[in-house]
């Protein structure tokens, strides 16, 4: 056997995911396509899911500090340096054995966790703001908004429409705002690192030979 093929033959060798780093990925892929295709933005259901990843997001991290060698943060650390000299060395051809992550799945590790985390924040942060009173719209001392109050009938009329004005917008208002923004844009975020995943999975499939979905799936190692 050729140096070369010995090096194939050695990064090839099938990778060893541990049950947790499965539950936890495919449980965060199941709830992200929950709430991305299933339940209704700010419903029950939507904030319940997202209590359910931000769980299980923490048991990952916490996984990567006391896990096995390979789901450890020590055994992938992010390094563009590394994820530089690892695309020169798809350029030329080489192949290298990467225990866990390569220098670039690190990265993207890392990117999907850190935009996952966002979505948790603020979507806590969402759920937990009080409600903005609505009697507060009017500060003017009463007797003032006595005196150029209108006729009732006319008075009753614009009610009705102010009323029906407020109902259209207001439901939107009370949902925007800089949390809501963050929340939305982490969102797209992690739609664009899901699609570079998959991307990156398939790529490297097709380089070395690993099969990485397999490996990564319940009952195989």
């Amino acid at each position: 056997m050729t140096a070369t093929e010995a090096e194939t033959s050695v990064t090839a060798a099938p990778r060893r995911w541990d049950p947790v780093v499965k539950l936890t990925h495919w449980t965060i892929v199941g709830a992200v396509l929950a709430n991305g295709l299933i339940t209704e933005e700010g419903s029950g259901p939507h904030v319940w899911v997202g209590y359910a990843l931000a769980a299980t997001l923490a048991l990952r991290l916490l996984w990567g500090v006391i896990g096995p060698p390979e789901a450890r943060f020590s055994a992938f650390p992010p390094s563009p340096g590394r994820a530089l000299d690892h695309i020169r060395e798809i350029a030329e051809g080489r192949r290298s054995e990467h225990a866990s992550h390569n220098p670039l799945g690190a990265l993207m590790v890392y990117a999907i966790w850190s935009t996952l985390a966002a979505i948790v924040v603020t979507g806590v942060l969402m759920v937990a703001a009080p409600d903005k009173p609505r009697a507060a719209t009017d500060a003017r001392p009463f007797a003032a908004a006595a005196l150029d109050r209108e006729p009732p009938e006319r008075e009753a009329t614009g009610e009705r429409e102010e009323t029906g004005e407020r109902e259209e917008a207001g439901e939107g208002r009370e949902e925007e705002g800089p949390l809501a923004e963050v929340h939305e844009a982490a969102v797209n975020l992690l739609y664009v690192l899901i699609v570079l995943h998959i991307a990156g999975v398939v790529f490297e499939t097709r380089r070395s030979g690993r099969r990485i979905v397999l490996a990564m799936l319940p009952g195989r190692r």
